[in-house]
């Protein structure tokens, strides 16, 4: 039988049979367990599986498709590397707020170039629009303007005074979303507000810190009644990339990308290399220091993941 799965608690699964739409409690077999991987979790919502049912209707999964795409956040647990988050998504949603909580440019950075690395198309969403003032306002639409001029789809949005609600379910219509952002940003807000019925718990901003608390323990799709679904996942801390290569992170920074073929050197790494044309860039402005900053460090610890995999 095949299905996808639409619920992971990290021990068992539910699994959606694609033909019956019937929803089936599961579990894996010992040998995934067995497989040697340096992410902590074999199958992640979003997996298409084969299954096979036993007594009591409990379903036993038996392979996993290959994956179209992923996203993986940095584990907790320090013997693996990377816990998938989910996959197979057509739409992946950032929710940038610049207060209550501030979004770091950072963590936006670092959550493009993993859409870059793994073929993901991301959609940055601009919420809480209707508690910024004139001058908030105006900071919001400098940055929503740079990441436009990289290439980037953006959109200002509201769950209260329902902005662009409709043209962000038009975005979403018939495909597998999911959003992210630090917590407090108002993901699950924004779905209740999408599709009501839903219920997704809330979590009031903390005064203390104006962090919101991460309500979702494990990752759960969602069905919209306007077509397609949401995977609702826990707060990602920080996004990851395994596999990369020093030399590959400024594929998945288009602007620097771009750059790289006005530079003298066709290997040039854009960090101190005599006329480098990213550099350049740099210091008229036309590539922004937060990008940069990140670009630099994904490269320092791509570096760091090669050198600990070879000793």
């Amino acid at each position: 039988m095949k299905g996808k799965i639409i619920k992971s608690t990290g021990s068992w699964y539910q699994v959606l049979e694609m033909e019956t739409n019937r929803i089936f409690e599961a579990r894996i077999r010992g040998k995934f367990k067995l497989i040697k991987t340096r992410l902590t979790n074999p199958l992640a919502v979003g997996d298409f599986v084969e299954f096979q049912l036993e007594q009591d209707d409990v379903a036993w999964i038996t392979k996993i498709d290959p994956r179209r795409n992923y996203l993986i956040r940095k584990s907790v647990n320090l013997s693996k590397e990377a816990h998938i988050i989910a996959s197979n998504i057509d739409v992946a949603c950032f929710i940038f707020t610049l207060k209550h909580p501030e979004t770091s440019l950072g963590f936006l950075d670092r959550f493009l170039a993993c859409c870059e690395a793994y073929n993901i198309t991301p959609l940055i969403l601009f919420n809480k629009i209707d508690v910024l003032h004139e001058e908030e306002i105006e900071i919001v639409k400098d940055v929503e303007f740079h990441y436009n001029e990289i290439g980037y789809e953006t959109l200002e949005i509201s769950s209260y005074s329902r902005l662009n609600l409709d043209q962000l379910q038009d975005l979403l219509k018939d495909k597998t979303s999911v959003f992210f952002g630090h917590s407090g940003c108002g993901k699950s807000t924004l779905v209740n507000a999408l599709q009501p019925d839903l219920n997704l718990k809330t979590s009031e901003i903390s005064d203390t810190n104006l962090k919101g608390k991460h309500t979702t323990t494990f990752a759960q799709m969602h069905f919209w009644h306007f077509g397609g679904n949401v995977i609702d996942t826990p707060g990602v801390r920080e996004f990851a990339m395994i596999d990369i290569q020093k030399e590959e992170v400024q594929h998945y920074f288009p602007e620097i990308f771009k750059k790289r073929e006005e530079c003298k050197y066709h290997n040039c790494l854009h960090i101190n290399e005599p006329k480098c044309a990213v550099l350049d860039s740099l210091e008229t402005g036309e590539i922004q220091h937060s990008r940069y900053s990140t670009y630099i460090k994904l490269m320092d610890e791509a570096e760091e993941l090669s050198q600990n995999n070879h000793s």
